[in-house]
């Protein structure tokens, strides 16, 4: 099964999730505002994808955050951030099976059903 992780209002997310429905894709959609993120998936995505492919930093939560913690930034503080903050991570994150994709990408997405 297909997990999509974000959150509804997000422009984005809405795009990946009209595509899926469109193209007959069942999924599960994960909430990050309901339902978090907890800290062994986090840490999961991480080593595959690298903390910085996760992190947004064009988002408004990132603009947020204190200048000092923006330019400190590394693995463990993004972590944290990410945790706590589960919306300052790029959206959506598309899990199925062993594959993670970040961000949305028709393209990306049919070579996802191609694949199935």
């Amino acid at each position: 099964m297909i997990e999509l992780f974000g959150i509804p209002n997000c422009d984005t997310m809405k795009k990946a999730r009209r595509w899926l429905d469109e193209h007959g894709v069942e999924y599960r959609f994960h909430d990050y505002k309901k339902e978090g993120i907890d800290e062994k998936r986090l840490k999961a995505w991480v080593a595959k994808v690298g903390w910085e492919a996760l992190l947004n930093r064009r988002g408004m939560m990132w603009r947020k955050l204190p200048r000092e913690t923006r330019d400190r930034i590394d693995e463990q503080s993004a972590l944290r951030i990410m945790l706590e903050t589960p919306s300052i991570i790029k959206r959506p994150v598309l899990a199925s099976g062993d594959r993670l994709m970040v961000g949305f990408s028709e393209e990306r997405y049919k070579e996802l059903l191609r694949r199935r």
